[in-house]
């Protein structure tokens, strides 16, 4: 199965513009979206959207995003890939990172992997 995204609230809506410019059939939604976790959404409900519909979740929640995994995982959850975005990225990199994880490997490969990009 291919990877899908969801980008929390505080991405950049230049980010799935520019990735979509890029590669039009990738599935990528941001918190806020229509079909996706309303904003404002916590964390723990983030995780349990991004596990039942097997999307890797994209952040810049550096700070509360590992207890929360913890917490998940201690409550026999599992989620498809979770990327924090660190604050010396640029967009280039995010998009190109996102580009590379879509063409080169399934969502199976990033089952409950916790991760920075740039990796």
């Amino acid at each position: 199965m291919k990877v899908r995204f969801l980008l929390d609230e505080n991405m950049e809506v230049q980010v799935r513009a520019a990735l979509l410019r890029r590669e039009p059939s990738i599935d990528i939604l941001r918190v806020g979206d229509p079909t996706a976790p309303p904003l404002r959404t916590p964390d723990p409900a983030i995780l349990v959207y991004v596990e039942e519909h097997r999307r890797m979740l994209i952040t810049r929640n550096r700070a509360s995003m590992p207890q929360h995994i913890v917490e998940h995982f201690d409550g026999g959850r599992h989620h498809w890939g979770v990327m924090r975005v660190k604050k010396s990225g640029t967009m280039i990199t995010l998009v190109e990172t996102l580009l590379l994880i879509w063409a080169a490997s399934s969502a199976e490969d990033w089952l409950d992997q916790f991760d920075w990009i740039p990796i």
